[in-house]
């Protein structure tokens, strides 16, 4: 390769810059930097580890998918088209052109975690000791693609390399989950793969699309959904289904965290007014927090984990939404209540011994009003870690300090990646790790906590934490 500047990410990076702090946070590191990793909440396609065929290039491998990477050279002026994002498989002349240009905007991620990610990726796994540039990609481009032909970077090898024991997948309810079911039967296959019920769309009855979601889970489930008493059964079967399948927990993404129970007839009528096309926004939201409460009450019987992870503003720019379809990096957070929202379900279930809610928030106001209360007090509330845009170095500091004091280390629910950047996986758990043992080194360095509970605690982070709250 040319004489350019190193890639060579720091061994301490992340780690406290006070001397004797960092010299504690390395030994707390050092516990738990070789664990195996769990995942319970991701975007990763099963397919890719049932199929283990080669990645197709750099490009689509790092950043045609991934819209942690694109949303910040498209505000830099770069088209999604140009990423080829929408595209369908790329040429390697157009792969060549969207990894160069990823290369030439590596400047625009100075100080983001997407460049830490990117960084250790890079590194870590390829072997690349230059940093990106338009005059370095083609060398880099070509180093990636050369390891990327060899029978070690396929999925399932790389699976192994990075010490995944759990990787939890994200699935419609209507899904029959093939995949799954053939990665569990292979005999040649021995990692874990979960699928996670998420039935978002199914909830939201003033979608246009509503009418014909309920119908094909009507088909799916067995159950006839005209009625809203079917629309509860069919729901319950299709968790069945999962529960089956191995699934651990059901994912509940939708713009408030609202769980107000309907009274009377009410869920009937509106059920009946989805389906005639006639149900308003309003009478729509107030199903779908009707029906979450429902589920709630379905994973207290099931004993699916309740992730709910609300306040997002969904394709916030309805031109790219038109062209390019959902999760292009257009979604951008909302603020958010959750004491008085979640209120009815936390009276009813909240201490309900089988019930695991976690929490997560996209709001950093509501961390130390309201989360850290709420799971300082329910048995059944985790905080959830920082995710997406608060998937950050100095987000997940200000978390950790925010909750702490009321919650504590035991109330969380360890790390999630919330990817569908397979490689970015390891990177993502390294950092919170790094993050973990910075924090909890202040405390041993303060004489808040000995060394041993130290060492203990971010151990628990690492595997106690995600175990219990998943229930694994």
């Amino acid at each position: 390769m040319p004489s350019q500047p190193p890639l060579a990410p720091h061994p301490d990076r992340l780690l406290p810059a006070d001397p004797a702090v960092r010299d504690i946070a390395r030994r707390l590191y050092g516990s738990v930097r070789d664990l195996p990793i769990i995942s319970p909440h991701g975007h990763v396609d099963p397919r890719v580890l049932l199929d283990d065929e080669p990645f197709r290039d750099p490009a689509q491998l790092f950043v045609t998918p991934d819209h942690y990477v694109t949303r910040l050279m498209h505000a830099s002026g770069v088209p999604l088209e140009a990423l080829g994002v929408g595209r369908g498989p790329l040429s390697e002349g157009e792969a060549r052109e969207v990894w160069r240009l990823l290369c030439s905007s590596w400047h625009v991620y100075r100080g983001t975690p997407v460049r830490y990610w990117l960084e250790s990726e890079l590194a870590e796994i390829f072997d690349v000791t230059v940093r990106p540039s338009a005059e370095t990609s083609d060398a880099i481009y070509d180093q990636i693609a050369e390891r990327l032909a060899q029978d070690e970077y396929r999925p399932r090898a790389l699976f192994e390399r990075f010490k995944i024991e759990v990787l939890a997948t994200t699935d419609d309810p209507c899904d029959d989950l093939a995949p799954h079911a053939a990665l569990a039967a292979d005999p040649t296959w021995s990692g874990r793969v979960l699928p996670t019920f998420r039935p978002d769309r199914y909830l939201e009855a003033a979608r246009p699309d509503w009418v014909g979601s309920v119908g094909r889970l009507g088909e799916v489930s067995g159950v006839g959904t005209g009625t809203y008493s079917g629309w509860v059964e069919a729901m319950e079967a299709r968790r069945r289904h999962f529960v089956e399948h191995g699934a651990v927990s059901a994912d509940h993404a939708h713009v408030d965290a609202g769980t107000q129970p309907l009274e009377g007839g009410d869920a009937e009528r509106l059920y009946a007014a989805g389906l005639a096309g006639t149900i308003s926004t309003e009478e729509g939201a107030a199903l779908r927090r009707h029906m979450l409460l429902e589920m709630a009450r379905m994973s207290t019987e099931d004993g699916l984990t309740m992730t709910i992870h609300p306040g997002v503003r969904r394709d916030h720019h309805g031109p790219t939404a038109s062209r390019f379809g959902a999760d292009v990096g257009d979604d951008i957070p909302l603020q958010l209540e959750f004491t008085d929202a979640l209120r009815p379900l936390l009276e009813r279930f909240g201490t309900h011994p089988k019930l695991h809610v976690v929490l997560f928030t996209l709001d950093e106001t509501v961390f130390s009003r309201e989360l850290a209360p709420l799971a300082g007090f329910y048995p059944s509330v985790y905080i959830g870690a920082p995710w997406w845009f608060l998937d950050a170095p100095e987000a997940i500091r200000r978390w950790r300090s925010a909750i702490t004091d009321t919650a504590g280390f035991s109330r969380t629910s360890g790390f999630i990646d919330d990817t569908r950047a397979f490689c970015s996986i390891p990177a993502r758990h390294d950092m919170s790790r790094r993050l973990d043992s910075g924090f909890l080194a202040q405390l041993v360095a303060e004489h808040r906590l000995d060394e041993d509970e130290a060492v203990e605690t971010v151990v628990d982070l690492v595997r106690g934490r995600p175990k219990e709250v998943f229930q694994l």
